[in-house]
């Protein structure tokens, strides 16, 4: 048996039972070869209103439950995506355009999100204070009530359980909007695991569809708390339309993430974390190194031996191929990604690798001589681009370095653990790796950045209790007291 087995998901939504949406239901493509995967349901704003009341509703049992019962749901999911893998990864290698080696650190990832929401459930969720009075005074921690979570294309599954299974532990309902790109690894997967996991109805409902259908999940009265992954203006725009009723923001927007190289590191060692770091998944990451910044002293050997790594990885079909990159999401990020390399050229950037593509299947390309004023050292290419620049000591390195409207992950390779603790102390980042590339990612770990790169955290325990609960001062007396009115 196959978990996506059967017609009864496609071309509809999730609201606890698989329905048509009011949307026109649409293809899900695969990049790598622009086939027809499946039917995709879609939303619109009344399915969204109707979701939210159902939500609401389901939330407030499920609130009420043991927290061990919630634990339960989460381990069992867990479970799921360890047993179902297979199908999974294949699922996100084709509808996401990565490998299959992507497609099973999303699986991987996603069944330790389950576990640590399982845990999550049960820990501790307050504490008593002292008190003048005679009555027992505690602060704890309560659901939100309805938490909407918005999640983009290039890691579907990662970016929606991040969100969505620490939720769901702390006793909240969940309106889940995927990007329209990956709606089936992103939503669908996603709803089908929990229908499996005995996750009681209402609690979970799968809303693909554009913009409108965000907006409105925004203005859902229940709706209390968002959790958006994806592009600065559409974080700003989220921002402001939230606030307008006080809800709450989880903002994990972009990135342009230097990875400072010393001149007393391994150059094949450093070179490799760069590559890591900037061209896993067609550099279609947030946290992935968007800048080298590199000594002087070894700046022509750590580019050649950057250019010699990019030109040695394979691109193609990452489902069917052993490759190391698969294709750009869409021809919209793929010329996109040759605007910048061509416009870099031009302002006088010099082409050590790469720097040509085939369809979406982009070369990984190195950049060399790149400046303040070069396009795709300034912004955030979302491609497989590595935009090299030297420094000569650490003030410099420190000014390059913060010099960026983003501060989501920062990466820092020297000997000199001193030298690379004075980095990151200097350096606005919401993540700082010493000897590592920008681009990891824990369960267990708060996540998030400073800058345009967003507001908020979401991982680990403490975080997650923060993001998706509400602080409640309680007190208790044994019998009401006597006022003097």
């Amino acid at each position: 048996m196959r978990l996506l087995e059967g017609s009864t998901w496609q071309g509809r939504i999730f609201t606890g039972r698989w329905q048509n949406g009011a949307g026109t239901s649409y293809s899900a493509i695969e990049p790598a070869t622009g086939q027809d995967l499946a039917r995709v349901g879609q939303a619109d704003t009344a399915d969204v209103a109707a979701a939210g009341l159902r939500a609401q509703q389901a939330q407030r049992a499920w609130a009420a439950l043991p927290a061990a019962e919630r634990a339960v749901v989460l381990s069992r999911a867990a479970a799921l995506f360890d047993e179902y893998a297979d199908e999974v990864i294949e699922w996100v290698a084709r509808e996401s355009g990565g490998t299959r080696d992507k497609g099973r650190t999303e699986v991987e990832m996603s069944a330790a999100l389950c576990r640590e929401a399982a845990a999550l459930a049960t820990v501790s969720y307050g504490e008593l204070l002292h008190s003048p009075l005679p009555r027992i005074s505690m602060q704890r921690r309560t659901p939100v009530g309805v938490v909407a979570v918005i999640s983009p294309f290039n890691f579907p599954l990662i970016l929606s359980m991040r969100s969505v299974a620490p939720a769901l532990a702390l006793g909240n309902a969940v309106l889940l909007k995927p990007d329209p790109r990956t709606a089936v690894c992103g939503g669908v997967l996603i709803a089908r695991i929990f229908e499996e996991a005995g996750l009681p109805a209402g609690l979970l409902h799968l809303l693909p569809g554009g913009a409108e259908v965000g907006s409105a999940m925004i203005d859902v009265p229940a709706v209390r708390v968002v959790s958006f992954t994806g592009s600065v203006a559409a974080g700003r725009a989220i921002g402001a339309q939230a606030a307008a009723s006080f809800t709450q923001t989880h903002l994990e927007l972009g990135g342009n993430s230097a990875l400072v190289v010393f001149d007393d590191v391994d150059i094949e060692a450093a070179a490799s974390c760069g590559a890591t770091g900037n061209f896993t998944h067609a550099g279609q990451i947030c946290m992935a190194v968007g800048r080298h910044l590199v000594h002087e002293a070894i700046y022509e050997d750590y580019l050649a031996v950057l250019g010699k790594k990019a030109d040695a990885l394979s691109v193609g079909d990452g489902f069917r191929e052993d490759v190391a990159l698969g294709p750009i999401i869409d021809q919209r990020q793929l010329d996109h990604t040759r605007d910048l390399v061509e416009r870099s050229l031009a302002a006088g950037a010099r082409l050590v690798a790469g720097g040509t593509h085939d369809g979406l299947f982009y070369r990984p390309t190195v950049l060399a001589d790149c400046t303040a004023d070069t396009p795709a050292y300034r912004e955030e290419v979302f491609g497989p681009v590595a935009c090299v620049r030297s420094f000569a000591d650490l003030e410099e390195a420190v000014t390059l370095a913060a010099d960026t409207e983003y501060g989501l992950a920062l990466g820092i390779l020297s000997n000199d653990l001193v030298t690379a603790m004075s980095v990151a102390d200097r350096v606005p980042s919401g993540m700082v790796h010493i000897n590592d590339q920008t681009y990891n990612y824990d369960a267990n770990a708060p996540f998030g950045g400073t800058g345009s790169s967003g507001s908020s955290r979401v991982g680990g325990q403490r975080v997650n209790i923060d993001s998706f609960t509400e602080t409640q001062w309680l007190t208790i007396r044994t019998t009401a007291p006597e006022y003097p009115f």
